[in-house]
């Protein structure tokens, strides 16, 4: 949740809520598997934490790697081989690094030799011994996740590998020299069983195991080293499945069995289907056995069914689009006409909306939020402020263990990308064109330059932050269009950067003031390094100052936050009431409910 190359007030001596996530073969067998491991970290950045993602070389590639240097060099050295087979890793953590970035998560991809993770032995059986854990540490000044292929390290004369299943040893040793709070380890089965589920029917899952039962029952699971050294470390090891809620628990605790949870698919229906609503759209596809689509409500069906995915299907017809009683609705028309009056009828008949419209949620959200409660749905609206940046959630979770002063934000992209044009001496109009013609605005743009849109977005911050209902209509804006030529050349002359900056502060009496306005920053301030699409929040506390900042629009970004809130109505729906109270206390309970059920 911070900014590349610019300085975090504050932030440097926070302690971090930090989480080691490992994404084995077993869920690595194709490129598309990169994007779904990035859905998985993202949920955990967006709950506040920090993560070190540790990954396996894609499924096959170890074995296919040693078999062409064997090929190549008969009987050549291990030492040859080892430098060969870390390729692998190698290409698995650069992939990972596309994902998250395409998906706009701050991260680091991090070779061995750049943390100083050091390991002593043989060639292709070798042991760590020691990482630069301040150096890794540092980089969470600027990224929120860091990527580290699992499978090797630097030894004395070069890299060395760690032997099978060496991921899960190093996953569980990043824990240990980095102070995480637990090591996740992301298989394709959702925990530790009595015996194989898939070859033993009646097979009961785990809640939580202590170690040396863990490693008697898990048969090879986890790696015998792995489950030894957190035993010695008292490292928190929990095996779960992607976008589960649930996982087992290895640590110094007394065995309990689980419940047996089923997953059945969620039917969903998809109003919209330009840049967002197509984003989301593939991901939903990309998860078959989750989730059934309705056809996808559009204008004009024969237009977007040109190109499209063929298990696509588009309508016109809003009842044909909301049919079949969909458990979950996305809202991604915009606007404040038909897209306001579905949202408000999908929660009276029961199911749960998910939104980016911020204008409808900045105006109806009392209503909104009744209705959610009295039909037991949920209404979730990440996406609605900063795209993919987790500005809401931040706000939610300081919220409730602290006292928010105030909150500053670059919240709009196409005034971000404006103003950027003005730093450059463009005039207004034509950088207004130039934003129209590359997308970044509208084909009428005064939403955006007026300030209402960072307006819409800045009332429901306030209700976050502060819990004060303010109508957009009263929060003051400067438009970009006040902006006189010798105000814009005086800026630059002094070098300082534009930005329109969405601000609220609670005052002495109580109150809470919130404006939207145009102004000058010097180039080291946090805000002043966001670019175009670029988003950010800043969150001032009695103890200093939190930042978060990222891609706060374009298509893979925003769908990545809608996508997150579906994904978290489903794990809320698949873990039972009584197994909620059976799973230890996680960072991941909190939603953009008024009110969520705690879930692991």
């Amino acid at each position: 949740m911070a900014l590349p190359d610019q300085p975090q007030p504050d932030q440097a001596d926070r302690p971090l809520k930090l989480c080691v996530l490992k994404f084995g073969s077993s869920v690595l067998f194709k490129p598309d598997d990169y994007a779904r491991a990035a859905h998985e970290i993202y949920r955990h950045v967006r709950a506040g934490e920090k993560v070190v993602a540790v990954v396996s070389a894609l499924d096959g590639e170890t074995d296919a790697l040693f078999g062409v240097g064997n090929d190549v060099g008969q009987g050549c050295s291990d030492a040859l081989l080892a430098r060969l087979v870390r390729c692998g890793e190698l290409k698995s953590a650069a992939l990972m690094g596309l994902a998250l970035e395409r998906s706009g998560i701050p991260s680091a991809v991090l070779d061995p030799h750049e943390m100083g993770l050091r390991a002593e032995g043989e060639a292709l059986d070798a042991n760590l011994t020691g990482l630069d854990a301040s150096r890794v540490l540092k980089r969470f000044a600027s990224v929120d996740v860091i990527v580290a292929p699992g499978f090797f390290g630097e030894g004395a004369d070069g890299p060395v590998t760690l032997g099978r299943g060496g991921t899960d040893l190093t996953a569980v040793e990043f824990a240990h020299w980095l102070g995480a709070d637990r090591v996740r380890l992301i298989k394709d089965v959702d925990g530790v069983y009595t015996d194989d589920p898939a070859k033993v029917a009646n097979a009961k899952r785990f809640d939580q195991l202590d170690y040396d039962e863990a490693a008697r029952v898990s048969r090879g699971l986890v790696q015998d080293k792995a489950i030894t050294r957190a035993k010695e470390q008292d490292v928190v090891i929990e095996v779960a499945a992607l976008g589960r809620p649930y996982a087992t628990r290895i640590a110094a605790v007394e065995q309990r069995a689980g419940d047996g949870l089923e997953m059945k698919p969620m039917r969903v229906a998809v109003l919209g289907h330009g840049a967002v609503g197509a984003g989301v759209c593939a991901h939903l596809l990309a998860h078959s056995g989750r989730f059934t689509l309705n056809p996808v409500l559009v204008r004009d069906p024969a237009q977007h069914s040109a190109g499209a995915a063929a298990e696509l299907s588009f309508t016109d017809d809003p009842a044909r689009a909301l049919g079949g009683e969909p458990d979950i609705v996305v809202e991604t028309i915009g606007g404040t006409g038909l897209a306001r009056a579905l949202s408000q009828s999908v929660l009276r008949e029961g199911a749960h909306l998910v939104t980016a419209n911020k204008a409808v949620v900045a105006l109806d959200f009392d209503r909104l939020h009744e209705l959610a409660e009295e039909n037991g749905r949920s209404l979730r609206y990440s996406a609605t402020i900063g795209g993919g940046v987790p500005i809401l959630e931040l706000v939610d979770l300081l919220a409730r263990h602290d006292t928010l002063l105030s909150v500053e934000g670059v919240l709009n992209g196409t005034c971000n990308f404006v103003l950027g044009q003005l730093g450059r001496g463009v005039p207004l109009a034509a950088a207004v064109a130039e934003a129209q013609r590359l997308g970044f605005a509208e084909a009428d743009p005064s939403a955006d330059i007026d300030g209402l849109d960072a307006a819409d977005k800045l009332a429901i911050l306030v209700r976050h932050a502060f819990g004060v209902a303010l109508h957009p209509d009263q929060i003051a804006c400067e438009s970009l269009s006040e902006l006189s030529a010798e105000r814009i050349a005086a800026v630059n002359e002094q070098g300082l950067v534009f930005k329109q900056i969405a601000c609220c502060n609670t005052t002495a009496d109580g109150g809470v003031e919130a404006r939207v306005e145009i102004r000058a920053l010097a180039p080291d301030h946090p805000l002043a390094g966001l670019v175009n699409e670029g988003n950010g929040a800043l969150l001032d506390l009695p103890g200093g100052q939190v930042g978060v900042f990222g891609k706060g629009a374009g298509r893979w970004p925003t769908a990545e936050a809608v996508f997150a809130d579906i994904m978290d109505i489903q794990r809320e729906t698949l873990l039972p009431a009584q197994s909620a109270s059976h799973q230890p206390e996680n960072p991941l309970s909190h939603g953009r409910q008024m009110s969520s059920r705690t879930v692991a």
